[in-house]
């Protein structure tokens, strides 16, 4: 596990992504679990896209967790705002807002919920892929 607390400024998501690439390659080096580049890419885009949240949206500080889970990693940050975020329909035209649609789209679980301050919100992200190039974990899409 790894964790930290950040200030809820925006040089905060560049630490947070930092944090995220170095958890996963201790997780490689130190456990001999594979973690493919699309994990490692999925990873970094979706603590940037939650902390970027926490930053925007949030007065204060934020926490981030990173938990290895079984083939997956779970990230989780807590925020100051109890609001429950809301992904709104998909709009090609929107320019910004589409964070959460992303975060949602490409991770295998996706649950918030509010705390007795803020709130908590926690993904998943499988680190393998399978050889027939699935994400490891989720169906084809069809």
């Amino acid at each position: 596990m790894s964790s930290a607390v950040y200030e809820g400024v925006s040089t905060d998501i560049a630490r947070a992504r930092d944090l995220a690439r170095a958890f996963l390659i201790r997780v490689q080096a130190e456990h001999g679990i594979p973690v493919s580049e699309r994990a490692m890419g999925v990873t970094l885009l979706v603590v940037s896209e939650l902390v970027t949240n926490a930053c925007k949206h949030a007065p204060g500080p934020c926490l981030v967790d990173l938990e290895i889970s079984g083939s997956a990693v779970d990230i989780t940050v807590w925020d100051s705002v109890p609001v429950l975020p809301v992904a709104t329909t998909g709009d090609p035209g929107r320019v910004g807002q589409h964070g959460l649609e992303i975060v949602m789209a490409v991770c295998q679980g996706f649950d918030v919920h509010r705390e007795p301050v803020g709130k908590r919100t926690t993904v998943s992200v499988m680190l393998a892929d399978d050889p027939g190039g699935d994400v490891t974990g989720r169906a084809p899409d069809t």
